[in-house]
């Protein structure tokens, strides 16, 4: 895979973006022209979608194709689930998520958008904001994306004309100030003939910012703005049964936020302990430092109790240890929120059962309203107050989103029904 050209050779780490907006704004052919222009697609990839093309009587290639990764989407010509796409250039890595367009798809959004760090809103430049395009906003907000693109699409078909552009950002600014959003950077683009994707093509010179391939290349990486306080909970307590390794306890795990050094004092939750780092592995050497997302093993210099579910923190930045918990939750159950049963929270790699003290409102996404609730049903989102039979070790989700989200299972079936963000 080639860079674009004009691009150097560096690397800006790995981005994960969502795309999502109205059905047929042009998602997936955004995703298509990415990848195509980008010289991201293998030759025999190329060769399928050349052939699919042929058989649906299109002219040029349909590059929505490269995402639509379903035989069942193929056949109905609609994105029915999240579609995940990898590609690289010169300067980082990326993984796509194309998030469905439909209303009853939008625990499909919520999946997307969790791991997300930046989400480009397709807008089509003919309808301009329409009602999905403020749900996936407000779900973007909700979630915590930092960076919102609002690239409106379809230039091509209302002349690429500046007035429709800066009425439909205008209009969504209005709509914007209302929720709070506060990044948020609008680009005119034509995915299907390619204008201001990779390229800049010739019919956009009033539009003197940067490509979309541009913004993603120089977006900020994930837990790189601001400092992060220090979050490793406990998967896996590692005592190997050899004589070598008689006296060998390390803590298994992953860097949820945060960094840690060898000599650093942590604390040990729920016990309270401190203690210091003897010792950081990886694949069975030492490391001086691990940082986020790094998966390691902590060897610690004072033999204490610790297992799977604890939390390893610095002292002076424990999260709350609390046993009520009030969230944002979006239902994902085809069988609705129920009062009067018991769940499993399931929190980093802690677990513990819960019961619900109540549903404070749910919210209508359409009109931006809160409205009174006995229950959420499936793709609803509400605010939801858990009582816990075991404390979890939280930060608010504004803060982090490692230790400020949650999954609800149902505990007969075992499938995961809710998904919440504590505030």
């Amino acid at each position: 895979m080639s860079a674009p050209e004009n691009l150097p050779e560096i690397d800006n780490g790995l981005l994960r973006f969502l795309t999502c907006g109205s059905v047929d704004d042009g998602k997936s052919t955004l995703i298509g022209r990415l990848l195509y222009d980008s010289k991201s697609i293998l030759a025999d990839t190329l060769h399928a979608i050349e052939r699919t093309s042929r058989k649906r009587g299109l002219e040029a290639v349909d590059l929505s194709l490269l995402t639509d990764g379903l035989q069942a989407e193929r056949e109905q010509g609609i994105t029915i689930d999240v579609a995940y796409r990898y590609f690289s250039t010169g300067r980082r890595k990326y993984i796509i998520a194309d998030a469905p367009g439909h209303e009853q798809y939008t625990r499909n959004m919520v999946t997307a958008a969790s791991t997300a760090s930046l989400a480009i809103i397709l807008v089509d430049a003919r309808k301009g904001v329409l009602t999905q395009t403020r749900r996936h906003s407000y779900i973007a907000h909700l979630v915590g994306i930092p960076h919102l693109v609002i690239a409106i699409n379809k230039m091509d078909l209302v002349g690429y004309s500046r007035e429709v552009f800066e009425r439909i950002k205008t209009e969504y600014l209005y709509f914007a100030g209302k929720l709070g959003i506060a990044d948020v950077r609008f680009i005119p683009i034509s995915a299907l003939v390619g204008d201001m994707v990779v390229e800049r093509g010739d019919n956009l010179d009033w539009y003197e910012g940067p490509t979309l391939l541009e913004i993603l290349e120089n977006a900020p990486a994930a837990h790189s703005e601001k400092p992060e306080k220090f979050r490793f909970p406990v998967q896996y307590v590692c005592r190997p049964q050899t004589a070598e390794y008689r006296d060998f306890r390390g803590y298994m795990g992953r860097v949820e936020s945060g960094e840690i050094a060898v000599g650093d004092e942590v604390q040990v939750l729920p016990s309270g302990l401190i203690t210091r780092v003897k010792d950081i592995q990886l694949y069975g050497r030492s490391l001086p430092l691990a940082i986020s997302e790094q998966s390691v093993t902590l060897l610690l210099e004072d033999d204490i109790d610790i297992s799977r579910g604890d939390m390893i923190v610095k002292p002076a930045e424990a999260p709350a240890s609390v046993k009520q918990i009030e969230a944002m939750v979006c239902w994902l159950g085809e069988t609705p929120l129920d009062l009067n049963r018991k769940y499993l929270v399931r929190h980093t790699t802690r677990e513990t059962k819960a019961l619900v003290a109540g549903i404070a409102y749910r919210m209508d996404i359409n009109e931006l309203i809160q409205t009174p609730a006995a229950r959420l049903a499936m793709n609803d989102i509400g605010k939801v107050a858990l009582r816990l039979a075991q404390p979890l070790f939280v930060d608010p989700y504004g803060e982090n989103r490692a230790t400020g989200a949650f999954i609800i299972v149902d505990e007969a079936t075992n499938n995961t029904v809710g998904a919440g963000m504590i505030l």
